[in-house]
């Protein structure tokens, strides 16, 4: 099941996002760390109704953020769409224990037909230049790649924007 999340789930969100965080560096992936994700972000994502968590039994497995806002860092790429009715997807997460059994594309369809429903041009997201695993995901699922950005308290290494119009 898929719900909007409620500030209460944060140390459960906070406790998965480490295991992705420990999981992906010790496959030599240094994307998230000890200051990204953090609790803030979260919090903010909940106040603005983007944060969305799915769960299995009850218990937290994953998360996604399903925003309108697009990030600063965002606004030097060539985007396939005008920059006005798009969605933004962020920190999605499936705790390490559960990964490899679709969920990620299951939080993502999710997020997509959302956008459909709400007659948005274009999903746009970032993923980590060094996280091939997400790069084929993504483009399996027709996103095309169209710049980099940096986030520099993430990685020195860049990060890949794509797009999928809707």
């Amino acid at each position: 099941m898929i719900r909007s999340a409620t500030k209460n789930d944060v140390p459960k969100i906070m406790e998965n996002c480490r295991a992705c965080a420990n999981h992906m560096i010790a496959n030599g992936i240094y994307q998230w760390n000890d200051e990204y994700p953090n609790a803030t972000a979260f919090l903010n994502d909940i106040a603005r109704e983007e944060l969305f968590v799915l769960t299995e039994k009850d218990n937290i497995i994953g998360t996604i953020v399903v925003s309108t806002l697009m990030d600063q860092e965002y606004v030097p790429i060539k985007w396939l769409t005008p920059n006005k009715n798009n969605i933004y997807i962020h920190r999605l997460s499936v705790h390490p224990n559960y990964q490899k059994k679709g969920f990620a594309k299951k939080l993502m369809d999710f997020a997509e037909n959302l956008a459909l429903q709400k007659n948005y041009n274009s999903v746009r997201l970032d993923t980590f230049s060094k996280n091939q695993r997400n790069q084929r995901f993504y483009e399996a699922r027709g996103y095309q790649k169209l710049g980099n950005i940096y986030f520099p308290k993430q990685s020195n290494f860049p990060f890949y924007c794509y797009e999928l119009v809707l």
